[in-house]
């Protein structure tokens, strides 16, 4: 379905002071980082060797409709729309949460996704689900929590309704959607709060490749292609838990320009990355989009 490679990232830490300092830099009229060396934009190239999900293909449009109620009903199951009024427009995060087994189990700290998942589906009281049915709350979980993450406690059902046909799932360039997610709540995100919606792991990982300062090491032995995300260690670095936003808006404003990476692949092979292994043209992606896809691009 196209989030295979993802699956193999572990956790981290959360550098929630680095993504408050890097927020606060996001121009929106430009869609870039304004930063003391120069703009620096995330793109669609940083989403295929980061993430290894798919930035080409079917551009990710949700179908928008007043009420997803019958929907969610086939798809999911009706124990979430249980005691909702209609019209249903989202899903309730709890909801999916306590469906995969949240309430009583939590990810570990060494647990890939892909480890992750295999134990949810053991947990996962099927009853009359089907196989398919299991697979669906779980990518849904996916959206909600990782992928298209909000400031809010549910998430939008459009999404749910391009999973209706699981073998065609993985023509959608759910990269670019990501990106474009990301890029449509960092306006909102400085004006509300502390929190930052989108899938964060992506942009702290992206602002560690160009500017690494007060991060953890890169895991011996994990050389993986991709998503490079999987080479980060997953140990907390003490520099980054005891440091404050403001030390790192002022470590920001001295860092050593001649130390910024403005080509942090350059080294990297092409030969194993996933759109040149579908037999692609990789060259330097660019970005042109106002809410969910990219221009006509190819990386």
């Amino acid at each position: 379905m196209g989030f295979g490679h993802l699956l193999s990232v572990r956790p981290f830490h959360v550098d929630v002071p680095y993504l408050e300092s890097l927020r606060e830099r996001w121009e929106e009229d430009c869609k870039a980082f304004i930063m003391p060396w120069g703009h620096m934009i995330p793109t669609l190239e940083d989403v295929a060797y980061l993430t290894g999900l798919p930035v080409q293909g079917e551009p990710v449009v949700g179908q928008e409709r007043s009420d997803y109620h019958d929907d969610i009903v086939e798809l999911l199951g009706p124990e979430f729309v249980a005691g909702r009024r209609r019209p249903i427009r989202s899903i309730l995060l709890r909801s999916l949460s306590e469906a995969v087994g949240l309430r009583g189990r939590r990810r570990g700290p060494l647990e890939t996704l892909e480890e992750f998942y295999t134990g949810v589906r053991g947990a996962l009281d099927l009853g009359d689900r089907s196989e398919e049915r299991s697979v669906w709350i779980f990518v849904s979980y996916l959206f909600g929590r990782l992928l298209f993450a909000t400031q809010s406690s549910q998430m939008n059902c459009k999404f749910v309704l391009l999973l209706r046909d699981l073998a065609q799932a993985g023509r959608y360039a759910w990269g670019a959607a990501m990106l474009g997610h990301l890029f449509s709540l960092l306006p909102s995100s400085l004006r509300c709060s502390q929190s930052t919606g989108g899938f964060t792991p992506f942009l702290q990982t992206w602002g560690y490749t160009r500017f690494p300062m007060g991060r953890g090491t890169l895991a011996e032995g994990r050389q993986i292609m991709v998503p490079l995300m999987a080479r980060w260690d997953v140990a907390p670095d003490p520099r980054v838990t005891d440091r404050r936003a403001e030390d790192v808006r002022v470590a920001l404003d001295h860092y050593p320009h001649d130390q910024v990476v403005w080509t942090p692949y350059a080294g990297e092979s092409d030969a194993s990355h996933p759109v040149v292994a579908a037999g692609r043209p990789c060259s330097t992606a660019t970005y042109s989009c106002s809410a969910w896809g990219p221009a006509r691009s190819s990386i």
